[in-house]
């Protein structure tokens, strides 16, 4: 909204009041990848990150996600989105997105009452689109001279054809093989990403096709493009997410309960033991300040621990809060506890550092995993500390929560000082005789 000098409000403009629905479809069913729209990265379902994308782009007003799954269903209405029911008949492995866009977009009017002016489909299969590029394809239809927009990336790429025949020979589709121009002499090239695409609404409507009329292309950033098809394809978008992904830290307002790994989480993950076969952990006092600071916040806590191990109790009873250890299958544990207390899993934040802590991550939803984690465990993760396992992990997550200066304990009031007491003087100990026998460092 503008503003003139006298902070009067200007009249909305034409953009400003027109309604851009973002549709994402998002079958269930899938082939390549089994669940693929449920699958984590970054520690988000897929769908729920296509979601966030357009939720957070300044131009869409509404965003529906098209399915015929439920959980699906219950993830894109969790991330803040309209979910509109797919039929079987424009859901099977032919149906085209297009045919589902309509479908959303006769959904969302018979709704709400109003038409949309500008439609974008939306995949799931791009984790790493940004509000940005949502925004992009959107500008290039509601405010420019285009009937469509997509995304795209700039490709410097010499693309070839496998040539059949007797000669055996190939094909340069975009160059003449026998002329090798310099990058910067080459006319620019931009590959579709498959992420995003806007369409005029009438014009979709009358064409039933994404690309019509003038289409624009919207250059995004090369190092984001990426598309799930399979199971490798979910594993490098794993792995990139931390270097991607923005770094996010949950609130108080985002979470209902926080459950805590204990060995390599509040601990560094080392075992000491004596003679006697007795185990001993290290904690970090900060950690017993963070817990502290939770605690008088009203935030419920656990500790949930595959080991059973009276260093487990000891350290939950000092802590004040209950603990479940002796777990063999933590997420199981984990729901129950949930639905005991009365917790919505999506509202848990769960802090781990080892494989056993994934089936908790993928249960919850604010993994987190402290640093030092095992790398499948940070990918895994929403959010990591900077802090690792041992070394006040735990407080940093509650500084995250509370704030910095809420999660600090109250100042203690300063005592009076004591009266001087003379130091004694140091006495010499007499020196001790080492047998002549007793090998040297023994």
């Amino acid at each position: 909204m503008t503003t003139t000098d006298t902070t009067t409000e200007a009249p909305a403009t034409a953009a400003e009041r027109a309604t851009v629905l973002a549709v994402i479809p998002a079958r269930g069913g899938s082939k390549g990848v089994p669940a693929k729209n449920l699958a984590e990265v970054g520690g988000v379902p897929l769908v729920a990150r296509a979601v966030l994308a357009c939720r957070g782009a300044r131009l869409v007003t509404d965003v529906v996600v098209s399915t015929d799954d439920a959980d699906i269903a219950a993830a894109a209405r969790a991330a803040g989105a309209e979910a509109v029911h797919r039929p079987a008949s424009i859901a099977g492995d032919t149906a085209s997105s297009e045919s589902a866009v309509l479908h959303a977009m006769d959904a969302f009017e018979a709704t709400h009452g109003r038409r949309a002016d500008v439609v974008l489909l939306v995949q799931c299969t791009s984790p790493f689109l940004t509000s940005e590029d949502v925004d992009g394809v959107t500008a290039e239809v509601l405010q420019g001279p285009a009937d469509t927009a997509l995304t795209t990336a700039p490709s410097h790429g010499f693309v070839w054809r496998a040539r059949s025949g007797d000669t055996g020979d190939s094909l340069g589709v975009n160059h003449d093989k026998a002329f090798r121009p310099r990058r910067q002499d080459r006319e620019p090239e931009y590959l579709e990403t498959g992420a995003a695409y806007a369409m005029c609404a009438e014009g979709f409507r009358k064409h039933g096709h994404r690309f019509f009329g003038r289409t624009a292309v919207v250059v995004t950033d090369p190092a984001r493009v990426l598309e799930i098809d399979d199971p490798h394809d979910l594993a490098r978008a794993r792995a990139l997410a931390p270097l991607l992904d923005p770094v996010t830290t949950p609130v108080l307002a985002d979470v209902d309960a926080v459950v805590l790994d204990f060995d390599g989480t509040q601990t560094d993950d080392r075992v000491l033991l004596d003679s006697e076969g007795h185990e001993f952990v290290a904690v970090h006092r900060g950690d017993g300040l963070g817990v502290a600071a939770m605690r008088r916040a009203g935030v419920p806590l656990l500790i949930l621990s595959t080991e059973q191990n009276a260093v487990v109790a000891a350290r939950a009873r000092k802590l004040k809060i209950p603990v479940l250890h002796g777990i063999d299958r933590k997420d199981r544990a984990l729901k129950q506890w949930c639905d005991e207390n009365g917790v919505d899993p999506q509202r848990v934040l769960y802090a781990g550092n080892d494989v056993n802590d994934l089936p908790c991550f993928h249960l919850v939803g604010w993994p987190v995993a402290v640093a030092g984690a095992h790398d499948a465990v940070k990918a895994a993760a929403r959010a990591v500390t900077t802090t690792p396992g041992g070394s006040g992990a735990i407080r940093e997550i509650a500084g995250w929560l509370l704030g910095p200066e809420l999660a600090m304990p109250a100042a203690p009031v300063p005592a009076a000082p004591a009266p001087a007491v003379p130091t004694p003087a140091a006495v010499p100990m007499p020196a001790v005789p080492v047998p002549a026998s007793t090998p040297p460092n023994a």
